[in-house]
């Protein structure tokens, strides 16, 4: 049984300072008014001694055991708690049992988490438990009695009850220990199933490692009697491939005497056809100098007929303009005749409204409306015959102006017929020479036959060399098929 000497406090719920409450053997008591503190020394205790419920401690979250802060004062990050235990008897676990006294920190930071240490050594809360659970204490203990603990004992079930008797007994460390024992034989046949199914897999593996070497040891087998095989088939091969070379060297050499003998042939056949080819070009020279001769006649004859055409086209062109001119002119003529008449009747009228205004005086109302009507007829008749001398003076101006084009026109036409006799005249002179040039039918007949007789001759000789050249071809193919595969 273990004795708590003294709870120390720093940054706990309402502690923010450090606060140190001495437990003297014996009882220890803490009066004070609601609100003192009193319930958090308790759960300081309980945080000490390895609680992890934050319901337990009043708090929605572990972190809430952290000041929080007031008005006055800001809230801290770090919250901890120090119990010191006296361990002169030596009764705690072996791995905390070398000091007289066992200073137990838990110690939390916001974001972080919470740890605990024994004495500054880091251990885990499981350790803390069981620590506390063989001194017959802990978070749960029932020796931590507080409201309405004393009627849930009451109150318990056989099992709940039988939790009150083991503590009692000192035996709690060991069920925690048995916990801890349970789970790790738990995860130890875990990893035995796992290992079992390593197992079978690694065997599943080895058997077709197994299937996989046998296949190996059959396809050496195999493979050795394949290459003998080889080995067999590439003797016969090379066996054939000498008799095949050996032949190949006579046809070769038969071949080489029948190249010897077209060449002398190809040499014949060259010598022909330098003879053919000396004897072309003064042949060659007569066809292009009578072929210019004819091209240049035949370029002179179509630019004259062209011009000839262009010369017929603008007669006609120039006639039809002529005839429409005529035609306006004899349109004006007519409107100014009219428009003459028109002038000569709004006179005659305007004499007569006259006569009868002298003559009838008493009838002055009906003359006057007459007389208004007769102006604006005589307005208007003005206008019309202002407007008839303008369109008169406008088509004696384009009556003047065709004079103009036609005369024009005329000059042309006198041009483009004395353009017309100098071509005639040049294409008389051209049928002139070309009657007295020799006679080109001979000349193309003579080429002609010298042109069969070159090409007969190179005919001849091309074959020849082209039938030498097609053996040799044949026999140097066979020749080289049958020597790259005897190297083969």
């Amino acid at each position: 049984m273990v004795q708590f000497d003294k709870l120390r406090l720093s940054g706990f719920k309402s502690f923010v300072d450090p606060t140190e409450l001495t437990i003297e053997p014996g009882m220890t008591g803490i009066v004070g008014p609601n609100g003192c503190g009193k319930s958090n020394l308790v759960e300081a205790m309980k945080w000490v001694m390895g609680e992890t419920s934050a319901k337990q401690m009043r708090g929605s979250e572990m972190e809430d055991v952290i000041f929080s802060g007031t008005g006055s004062r800001p809230a801290r990050n770090i919250a901890e708690v120090t119990l010191s235990l006296d361990n002169k008897t030596r009764t705690a676990p072996a791995m905390v049992n070398d000091a007289d006294q066992l200073d137990i920190v838990r110690r939390i930071e916001r974001g972080h988490g919470s740890a605990y240490s024994v004495n500054g050594r880091e251990i885990r809360a499981r350790d803390v438990q069981t620590l506390f659970a063989d001194a017959a204490t802990g978070s749960r203990s029932t020796a931590l009695v507080s409201q309405g603990r004393i009627g849930t004992l009451i109150n318990a079930k056989p099992a709940d009850r039988r939790m009150i008797i083991d503590e009692a007994a000192g035996i709690t460390g060991l069920y925690a220990r048995r916990h801890e024992a349970e789970l790790r034989l738990r995860a130890a046949e875990a990893n035995l199933a796992r290992v079992q199914d390593v197992l079978v897999a690694l065997e599943e593996q080895h058997k077709g490692l197994k299937r996989q070497a046998r296949q190996a040891s059959r396809y050496r087998n195999l493979s050795d009697h394949i290459r003998r095989a080889e080995a067999a088939v590439l003797a016969l091969k090379l066996a054939n491939a000498e008799r095949e070379l050996n032949e190949a060297g006579e046809r070769l050499k038969e071949a080489e005497a029948q190249v010897a003998d077209l060449t002398r042939l190809v040499g014949l056949a060259t010598t022909a056809q330098a003879e053919a080819a000396t004897a072309l070009p003064p042949l060659r020279n007569d066809e292009a100098a009578a072929a210019a001769a004819l091209q240049r006649l035949r370029v002179a004859h179509d630019a004259l007929t062209a011009e000839a055409e262009r010369v017929a086209e603008a007669q006609r062109e120039a006639g039809t303009r002529l005839a429409q001119t005529e035609t306006d002119l004899e349109r004006e003529h007519g409107r100014k005749s009219d428009a003459a008449a028109a002038i000569a009747d709004l006179d005659s009228q305007r004499e007569r409204l006259e006569q009868e205004r002298v003559g009838e005086d008493d009838r002055a109302a009906e003359a006057a409306a007459t007389r208004d009507a007769a102006q604006a007829d005589t307005l208007a008749a003005e206008a019309e015959h202002d407007r008839l001398t303008r369109q008169i003076a406008d088509d004696e101006a384009l009556r003047e102006s065709v004079g103009r084009e036609v005369a024009e026109l005329r000059e042309r036409l006198r041009r483009l017929s004395v353009r017309r006799d100098e071509i005639t005249a040049q294409q008389q002179q051209v049928e002139a020479e070309l009657k007295s040039l020799p006679a080109l039918p001979e000349v193309e007949a003579a080429l002609a036959q010298a042109r069969e007789a070159f090409e007969e001759a190179r005919r001849k000789g091309q074959e020849s060399i082209d039938a030498a050249r097609e053996a040799e071809r044949y026999e140097s193919d066979a020749a080289r098929a049958a020597v790259a595969q005897a190297e083969a």
